[in-house]
């Protein structure tokens, strides 16, 4: 499938590409587990991650240039904390926590870094709407505190566990989940 995409140089029209113009380009969006688009570190840490014993909980694929890991909510901590404190892996760095409405579930999307061996990794875990609750991961990465904070006022998602989830960008009361796909705007007029 991959061969079949092509894209033409620039400038040129699309009748005077020639066989030796074509450039491959792989698709995009398309997780993949084969490791493509990973660097060498990424396939190592695909590697590593995959050959480890006992066996990780979870799925393993690749998105673009980063690992990624899919796990369910109630082995979420164990698996944070392995990732951390593995001397192997060392993610000793959250770089970003979101959520994401797919509307048939939540999805909270944990970017992690590792200083030492310069690993990345995306870490994922599923939470239905009606009952939306992950466990805080603010005693792991203590970076997670406004981000979770971010994530229940948005998208209502109860990080168990998290030492204060007063509203960050909204205010105490605030009616609904902005950050949902189902959360109706306000009508307002224009002066």
């Amino acid at each position: 499938m991959q061969n079949d995409m092509v894209e033409q140089k620039a400038g040129q029209p699309n009748d005077q590409i020639e066989p030796s113009d074509k450039v491959t380009v792989p698709p995009k969006d398309e997780a993949s587990s084969e490791g493509l688009g990973l660097d060498s570190r990424g396939k190592s840490l695909l590697g590593l991650l995959r050959n480890r014993e006992p066996g990780l909980p979870g799925e393993l694929s690749s998105m673009l240039d980063e690992v990624v890991c899919t796990v369910s909510p109630a082995e979420l901590l164990e698996l944070a904390r392995l990732l951390r404190d593995d001397p192997t892996f060392e993610f000793d760095f959250l770089r970003c926590l979101s959520v994401v409405d797919y509307e048939d579930f939540l999805q909270v999307v944990y970017h992690l870094w590792s200083m030492k061996h310069r690993f990345k990794l995306v870490l994922k875990t599923n939470t239905n709407e009606e009952d939306a609750r992950v466990p805080s991961v603010t005693d792991i990465w203590p970076s997670a505190d406004w981000f979770e904070r971010e994530g229940h006022d948005l998208f209502g998602v109860v990080f168990d566990g998290h030492p204060d989830l007063k509203p960050l960008l909204l205010w105490e009361g605030f009616p609904g989940f902005p950050g949902r796909r189902s959360y109706k705007l306000p009508e307002y007029k224009e002066y």
